[in-house]
């Protein structure tokens, strides 16, 4: 592909409508979908509470079946669904700035529009944070967006260049510093689980906006310091130009190829991890800070892998459009900050020692049931909007944050 910059179209600069059913590529809506599911199994664990960890931060008077529960979901998800989120939200930044650019705006414009949206993102996230639950990832994909403005403009050559280095960088550095504090978090030693800061002397739900607010913060710098998303949100944006996702009929073999290898890596990186959590292989702290860079690396890969999986799923069901099963991952991916949101004011309140309470003491097979429960849910959700012809609230009040209330 060798335009960088797409033609200006008629109509006023810098004033994008939203983007009409019809507009939308199918493929992408679809992985949103199916991304969501994976980042609900990954993020239950962290609601469960009040049992011990082994040294390797896995709770502890498991049965067997959630043993097996929790090696698959180490295998085939555990630091798969971070990956691509990210790399869709690069697609996603790319699809915008390149509407503005049709619309007529120069790259200072569409720089000032996506980093309005980028921090009204981090502001988003670090309420989520706050409120709901520390793990959010909306705040560090906001400031990822405040890096990615200065590749908007870029020619595909210099992107290409940006997403190499940028991926040495992680690679060097960014991830065996993730890889090495993970492990040291983890330890030599015992604990409980639950919360991963302790605040005594306050109420639960005190607690839980301090832990929010402190990790919300840190991991925001964390992540930019170490380029933790930069590059795949960077491989988001290639992504987007080279048409693979939104017209998968005309890159088939390599979507083919991509996929394949992404699942092969996929299984091959996270397996020494998978296979301490079944309980098969105790390692010593090192060879486990070890086996949880190598899922790290090879989670970038499968994440590219899976988004091409969906992307030739979204190509074998054309036929289908956006009704039956196609029809509701893509409504749920239409509304991905809805669906991601509303995770977790169903699953937070319901499990956390602050809220019902629910979490203490479940196995983690119950804890997955719960997520996929509550994925069900915001389809059921998602698919009542998209019959009524409503955009997710999530989603109308971040455009009309960023654009004014004429354009939301």
């Amino acid at each position: 592909m060798s335009a960088t910059i797409p033609l200006a179209t008629a109509g006023p600069p810098g004033r994008p409508a939203s983007i009409s059913k019809s507009e939308r590529s199918l493929a992408p809506d679809i992985a949103r979908g199916g991304m969501l599911l994976f980042i609900a199994l990954a993020n239950v664990p962290n609601h469960m509470w009040g049992m011990a960890t082994d040294k390797y931060g896995h709770y502890t008077g498991q049965s067997g079946a959630d043993h097996i529960a929790l090696f698959i979901e180490q295998l085939v998800i555990a630091e798969r669904s971070r990956p691509m989120f990210a790399i869709l939200y690069g697609f996603g930044i790319a699809v915008m700035a390149s509407r503005m650019f049709a619309r007529g705006m120069d790259a200072k414009g569409v720089r000032k529009i996506l980093r309005r949206r980028s921090w009204w993102l981090i502001v988003f996230g670090l309420l989520h944070a706050m409120l709901l639950f520390f793990g959010d990832i909306l705040a560090p994909y906001g400031a990822a967006g405040l890096v990615a403005l200065f590749f908007v403009h870029l020619s595909d050559k210099a992107l290409k260049k940006w997403l190499v280095w940028s991926s040495i960088y992680l690679v060097v550095i960014g991830l065996p510093i993730l890889a090495f504090l993970f492990g040291a978090g983890s330890g030599e030693s015992e604990g409980e689980g639950g919360n991963p800061l302790a605040f005594g002397g306050v109420p639960p739900y005190v607690e839980q906006m301090i832990t929010g607010a402190t990790i919300s913060i840190t991991l925001n710098v964390v992540s930019v310091l170490l380029a933790m998303f930069i590059p795949l949100v960077a491989a988001g944006m290639v992504l987007q130009r080279s048409g693979w996702i939104d017209h998968p009929a005309e890159h088939l073999p390599q979507l083919r190829t991509v996929f394949i290898t992404g699942m092969i890596v996929n299984v091959l990186s996270a397996l020494p991890v998978a296979l301490i959590a079944l309980g098969a292989w105790e390692p010593s702290n090192w060879v486990f800070i070890a086996a949880y860079f190598v899922t790290l690396l090879g989670g970038m890969y499968a994440g590219l892998g899976y988004i091409c999986g969906f992307a030739l799923l979204a190509h074998k069901l054309r036929g289908y459009g956006r009704r039956g099963v196609p029809g509701a991952l893509a409504a749920v991916g239409e509304r991905s900050l809805t669906c991601y949101l509303l995770q977790s004011i169903i699953m937070a309140p319901l499990l956390t020692v602050w809220g019902f309470g629910l979490g203490e003491d479940i196995g983690y097979l119950t804890a997955f049931g719960v997520a996929f429960g509550t994925w069900l849910v915001t389809v059921t959700v998602a698919v009542a909007l998209d019959k009524a012809g409503k955009r997710g609230p999530f989603e109308v009040l971040l455009r009309r944050l960023t654009y004014g209330p004429k354009r939301a």
